[in-house]
């Protein structure tokens, strides 16, 4: 054994490092950025109190609103902003949707500005601007956006509207009819109920929301089967996180043709 082959990775191996923010009982954002990551880039998440969550992860079957907005409210999100800018980061993401359907694009704009004035100059990335971003680079206007089930029909109207005030045409718009639960989501499932409810509408570009919503498994077959681009929450922030910090967007490889886009 050569000294070369001695030493074993140890995660130092990464030039790019992205820090996290997600509520506190969603593994979600982390497991997804870390499934599509490849290993020049580490992930690093923080935790934030989230209260339509409890412990072991569970949630009511729909989420009010209510905590969706307090959520990217002082203090909790700034302070855990602030002490994540601390560790030599590149970006730093907000894995959370449902916020930004309630607060609007402006609110969302005010909310990136004001962790920012936290984060040390470490650029913050927010899901859905990152996603409106993408969807213009994709040549997109017309979207079937889908939410997850825990997303309720009011809940899904806001980000109906959210994405209509970026300019798009939402040709569709639905919770997902699936089990109301994080882990009883299968891509399996997943892939025919979007196929089935997608595959007639006139959706350039399929949209998901919700970070905590287990989707980016099936995004290279969703876009192979339907022929139509797929953004999908925490697959928009690692590809707005990766030009943020001007690293190679290319090196993410089978999560759609976003990371085409440099």
């Amino acid at each position: 054994m050569t000294q070369e082959t001695r030493w074993k990775p140890d995660g130092w191996e990464a030039s790019v490092r992205i820090g996290v923010l997600t509520p506190h009982a969603d593994v979600n954002p982390e497991s997804e950025l870390n499934a599509m990551a490849p290993p020049s880039v580490a992930i690093h998440a923080t935790r934030i109190p989230f209260g339509a969550m409890s412990a072991g992860g569970t949630m009511d079957p729909t989420i009010p609103l209510e905590p969706l907005r307090t959520f990217a409210e002082p203090p909790h999100l700034d302070n855990a902003a602030e002490l994540l800018a601390v560790a030599p980061l590149n970006a730093i993401v907000y894995g959370f949707t449902g916020s930004a359907y309630v607060i609007g694009m402006e609110g969302e704009d005010e909310m990136i500005a004001r962790l920012e004035r936290r984060t040390r100059g470490i650029p913050v990335v927010a899901t859905c601007k990152a996603a409106v971003e993408g969807l213009r680079l994709l040549g997109a206007r017309r979207i079937a956006l889908i939410d997850p089930p825990w997303f309720d029909t009011e809940l899904n109207t806001l980000g109906r509207g959210y994405y209509e005030s970026a300019g798009f045409e939402v040709v569709y718009s639905s919770p997902c009819g699936l089990p109301s639960s994080q882990a009883k989501i299968t891509p399996a499932d997943l892939h025919a109920w979007v196929s089935e409810h997608v595959s007639t509408t006139d959706a350039e570009a399929i949209v998901f929301g919700g970070n905590g919503f287990r989707v980016v498994g099936v995004i290279a077959a969703l876009e192979e089967d339907l022929g139509r681009a797929v953004v999908t929450p925490n697959q928009a922030l690692l590809w707005a996180a990766l030009r943020v910090a001007d690293a190679d967007v290319g090196s993410v490889r089978d999560y759609g043709r976003l990371f085409g886009y440099g």
